[in-house]
């Protein structure tokens, strides 16, 4: 989860994340190099004063000033298309997790993919005297998920618009009503992972925190049976 005055991302609890985090460090440096260069000929042109009136055309500059922004672009374009074609490819999922958003509080189907129920549970916010330091994030129960194990999410609503949002995962689902929305997330460890509802959804919409819990595929069973 995130902390006060957190700049970056928070840990990544995907491959998925892991992913994003390094295309945003690799853009991140093109547009320091790009920014970096910019802001030296600028300083330079406004220092230097000189002037050559005799200069009219040049081809070769201005070649290698079109190409290069182009290549910049394409070095950008090529993985970033890369991580939208893997995040809508669903064809390897094992597991289905439906997504219902009612007010105010998630509730959770876990099937397999002959849609075959498994568990379902309903999640409340905790009151702030049970919340142990953590405001407005913990719930009585949360979701479990096996670790290394593709699973697709399938999100909708009872009521109203709401978004179930987990950033350590870097998943963000709309919850529309009559409309399944999916997504497609592998836990890369064991963890709990918090996140809350998005979409501003009527008058407590704060209190409706997510909490998913990563765990070994002997433990998912368990909490299965227990449930």
């Amino acid at each position: 989860m995130s902390s006060w005055c957190q700049l970056g991302f928070q840990d990544a609890g995907s491959y998925f994340m892991e992913e994003f985090i390094y295309f945003h460090d690799f853009t991140m440096m093109i547009i320091l190099g790009v920014l970096s260069y910019v802001v030296v000929f600028l300083v330079l042109g406004l220092l230097s004063g000189w002037v050559d009136s005799g200069f009219v055309e040049g081809q070769l500059i201005e070649f290698m000033w079109t190409i290069f922004p182009a290549l910049i672009l394409i070095q950008i374009a090529f993985p970033s298309l890369l991580l939208l074609y893997l995040i809508e490819d669903f064809s390897k999922s094992f597991l289905v997790c439906k997504v219902v958003g009612h007010q105010w509080y998630w509730s959770y189907e876990i099937k397999t993919e002959s849609s075959e129920i498994l568990a379902s549970v309903d999640c409340y916010m905790l009151p702030r005297e049970g919340a142990f330091g953590m405001r407005l994030l913990l719930t009585d129960e949360f979701l479990m998920l096996p670790i290394n194990v593709p699973v697709r999410i399938l999100v909708t609503s009872d009521d109203v618009i709401h978004s179930w949002t987990l950033p350590s995962l870097g998943i963000k689902g709309d919850a529309v009503p009559g409309r399944l929305n999916q997504l497609n997330v592998t836990l890369s460890r064991k963890a709990m992972f918090y996140g809350q509802c998005s979409e501003i959804c009527g008058a407590n919409h704060s209190f409706m925190p997510v909490m998913l819990m990563g765990v070994t595929s002997p433990q998912f069973f368990m909490w299965l049976d227990r449930l």
